[in-house]
């Protein structure tokens, strides 16, 4: 048995050729590997022992992280290994010949190898693509997981993991959702019939988008007519998230809620129409025989009719033409009116608005009963109920408040604050001309308010009407 473990030892320990001018055994190339190894082991518990103890208590995002992660664990292997070597006694000079040779015969027989190599040191450092970011690449979507030297893994919202070449981040268009930040615009086309209402089709898509929880209020949700198709017409509702790797349950989310609002204004989505040219017509109408019942019976085949309809609450552009200052708006004024507003619900007993508060808005009752009082005076003014409107005198003067509105019932207001009105102000002229004019006639009421002081009154309506319009121009920022 001493003798068996004698000449294993003798193998092991025999020169097999000389390096550097130092004998190489297999006893040696073990020992390297070996510790070679331990470096690679090493290095990689440290790294991460680094960035659980230290990076993220530090607050360094998760892309940083992974940098300084993949650089510190190739610069201690690297140094590690020559380190190793040198200890064994190797001088690295003389394998300068044969690292070159064979640096040659790698690059030319890995070059797929190569490239993913230094793309991944291109991500990396470029930070163009981070750990937790969204990204679409081809018809792969999913979650950065880990960048390596050699291949990214990515999460898809099925919880699949995707091994990514490096290299096809770099040559393909990537779509980085996360990039400079988390807010994305989705596009959700829908086709309506062509005698659609576009009014009434623009309140039914921003209405699904005020009540889906996940779109943003600001920026705002907005619709585009897009295209004159076949059988309808063809809009499209672009609404902001700040979710990209919900975008696909947001998308059908809205568009469960887009159906559900269609469905309650009796907006009709089209079928594919087909027109069929039928020749000798008189002929089939001479010969064409009377239908028959499976049975056998002949029948004849009676008009469909519509189904009995209730009639739809008013819309939104009808209730805006009931007030004053914008009886007399084109569509295209009512449909901006529309789009610039939100919906808002509100709970039984809240209070909407306090007497004495700024004016920021004006109010139109959608749905529910609203109470106006004076609790200054304790006095009791009047209840309001679906389709009327407050507030927008308040607006209009720049004056506060001169009541407190609290709901009787839970209540759903359509809300148009004094942002989206200097908006729409500042685009139509013609608008804001006749405010100004309906506002001018009413000089009573201005008298009342303490806007207009009393030294007016005998003033002409053209002079009152210039004193309006410098009134909404300064308080709206706009010129008239």
């Amino acid at each position: 048995m001493g003798e068996v473990f004698r000449y294993v030892g003798q193998i092991l320990t025999t020169p097999m050729f000389d390096l550097g001018g130092n004998p190489i055994s297999l006893a040696s190339i073990f020992s390297i590997l070996f510790l070679l190894a331990l470096v690679i082991f090493g290095a990689q518990i440290l790294c991460t022992w680094l960035q659980r103890a230290v990076l993220s208590r530090l607050g360094i995002n998760r892309g940083l992280q992974e940098v300084f992660k993949v650089v510190s664990k190739y610069l201690i292997i690297a140094i590690g290994t020559i380190t190793v070597l040198q200890s064994a006694g190797i001088n690295l000079n003389s394998l300068a010949v044969f690292a070159s040779v064979v640096g040659i015969g790698i690059g030319l027989g890995l070059q797929n190898l190569a490239s993913n190599f230094f793309s991944g040191l291109i991500i990396v450092f470029e930070q163009t693509l981070k750990v937790g970011d969204y990204v679409e690449v081809g018809k792969l979507r999913g979650t950065i997981e880990r960048i390596s030297i050699r291949s990214t893994i990515v999460r898809t919202p099925d919880d699949v993991f995707v091994i990514v070449p490096n290299l096809k981040f770099i040559q393909d268009d990537t779509v980085n959702w996360s990039y400079g930040g988390q807010t994305c615009r989705l596009h959700i086309p829908v086709s309506v019939a062509y005698d659609s209402d576009p009014v009434a089709v623009t309140e039914a898509l921003l209405a699904a988008a005020r009540l889906e929880p996940r779109v943003l209020s600001y920026p705002a949700a907005d619709v585009w007519m897009r295209a004159f198709e076949d059988s309808g017409i063809l809009y499209e509702l672009l609404v902001w998230i700040d979710q990209p790797p919900l975008q696909e349950p947001i998308k059908s989310s809205l568009n469960f809620r887009i159906e559900y609002e269609l469905r309650q204004r009796h907006i009709e989505i089209p079928y594919p129409q087909r027109v069929v040219h039928l020749k000798n017509i008189d002929a089939l109408k001479l010969g064409a025989p009377p239908s028959t019942s499976p049975s056998g019976d002949s029948q004849t085949t009676a008009p469909l009719r519509p189904a009995n309809r209730t009639s739809p609450r008013p819309s939104l552009r009808d209730l805006l033409r009931r007030m004053t200052y914008f009886e007399n708006c084109s569509e295209s004024e009512l449909l901006a009116l529309v789009a610039s507003g939100y919906r808002k619900a509100f709970s039984c007993g809240e209070v909407i608005c306090e007497e004495g508060e700024p004016s920021d808005a004006f109010y139109i009752i959608l749905h529910g009963q609203v109470e106006v009082l004076s609790p200054r005076t304790s006095t009791y003014i009047t209840s309001l109920h679906e389709g009327e409107f407050f507030g927008e005198i308040a607006l209009l003067t720049g004056t506060p408040r001169t009541a407190t509105v609290r709901t009787l019932t839970d209540t759903t207001l359509f809300v148009i604050e004094r942002q989206q009105l200097q908006v729409l102000l500042s685009q139509y002229h013609d608008l804001a001309e006749q405010i100004a004019a309906k506002l001018s006639a009413r000089k009573q009421m201005l008298l009342d308010l303490g806007v207009m002081q009393p030294e007016h009154e005998e003033t002409g309506e053209k002079d009152a009407l210039s004193w309006v319009r410098d009134r909404l121009s300064s308080l709206f920022g706009i010129t008239l």
